[in-house]
């Protein structure tokens, strides 16, 4: 299905090297199949290469633009560009629908709002009330059980994200995102020290890195994981750029997330893309994933206990299982999937 609309997308970032945000450069090249023209307005811009339908705008940040300078350039852009596009989305910032809200409605461009978080404010509440549409994937989000409210697939790349060679050897557990309170990277260093006590052969690879406001967090975890770094056993990897973890998904046994329950973390999804077992602690997932993969909240104990009943199935079971994993998340959570619901809505 295509549109002969014309889009305009703001989002935070265009970089397909970004760790966090580079899955937003697949979506674009998605979506610029199906609208005519679409353009994007992004707080910062690095390396990308888009179709020839795409404009990219930034808005500044790479170049080290001041906070007023962000604001003008908004302004600046939705203005001499709006006979260029005919409708909005806007990607998980809600302040640009309460600056751009009125005018939008104002030519009428319909607005769509894509927020996650189970969290919101008076901003978000702003917004919602400004927009045409709100999505969501998980139904615990902020925005979730409205009027104008629309469950949408994760949008995960399944092409992208495929299996590119065997596991480990060795047992292996990965954890993918940012060090950050939230992340409780500190019950998964716990878990570990439970099953090394046990005598349980394994790994764990930490990939990703913190903000600046988080880096003394960072060292707690690392001095909490001092004694099973030192014997190799946990390694910090650093960031990686989102186009380069499916093969890092793809050879390990167990991927594990310790986001709260609610949240709907697009991480879990690609590892099961990559036909590796997740175990979770968000609530969220309950309706796609079996409650043994589900640890409690904050039980380092209970984690260990999840991750060594994954060890010890047989490598054809395990294997069968990773194929589930995949088929869920192609069936369900896939880019196209999202694209079409995508381009209906408009």
């Amino acid at each position: 299905m295509s549109s002969k609309k014309r889009l305009l997308i703001i989002t935070q970032k265009v970089d397909q090297n970004d760790d966090l945000l580079g899955f937003m450069h697949g979506w674009i090249t998605e979506f610029a199949v199906h609208f005519k023209k679409i353009t994007v307005i992004c707080l910062q811009r690095g390396e990308y290469s888009l179709p020839s339908n795409v404009d990219v705008l930034s808005l500044g940040k790479e170049n080290g633009a001041y906070k007023i300078e962000y604001l003008l350039n908004f302004y600046r852009f939705i203005f001499r560009k709006r006979n260029e596009y005919d409708a909005v989305f806007v990607h998980m910032n809600p302040e640009y629908v309460i600056l751009g809200g009125i005018f939008w409605r104002f030519w009428r461009k319909k607005i769509v709002l894509w927020y996650n978080h189970t969290f919101g404010n008076w901003k978000c509440r702003l917004a919602i009330r400004l927009a045409n549409v709100v999505c969501h994937t998980s139904p615990y989000a902020f925005t979730a059980g409205r009027k104008k409210s629309l469950q949408m697939p994760a949008g995960i790349d399944v092409d992208s994200f495929r299996v590119f060679s065997v596991k480990t050897p060795k047992p292996s557990i990965l954890y993918v995102g940012r060090i950050a309170p939230v992340k409780d990277l500190i019950t998964l260093i716990q878990a570990a020290k439970i099953l090394h006590d046990e005598k349980i052969e394994f790994t764990l690879n930490i990939y990703g890195d913190s903000l600046p406001r988080y880096f003394g967090y960072k060292e707690k975890v690392m001095q909490e994981a001092q004694s099973l770094s030192a014997k190799g056993i946990i390694s910090f990897k650093g960031s990686v750029p989102n186009k380069e973890t499916p093969k890092i998904f793809s050879v390990s046994w167990v991927f594990v997330n310790l986001t709260p329950s609610g949240n709907y973390d697009k991480t879990v999804l690609e590892a099961m893309a990559s036909a590796t077992i997740p175990i979770i602690s968000s609530k969220a997932f309950a309706e796609i994933l079996p409650e043994k993969f589900i640890f409690k909240e904050k039980d380092a104990k209970d984690l260990a206990e999840k991750i060594k009943n994954i060890f010890v199935i047989n490598p054809l079971e395990r294997e069968k299982i990773g194929e589930e994993m995949r088929n869920i998340v192609e069936n369900r959570e896939n880019l196209k999937n999202l694209t079409s619901k995508f381009v209906k809505i408009f």
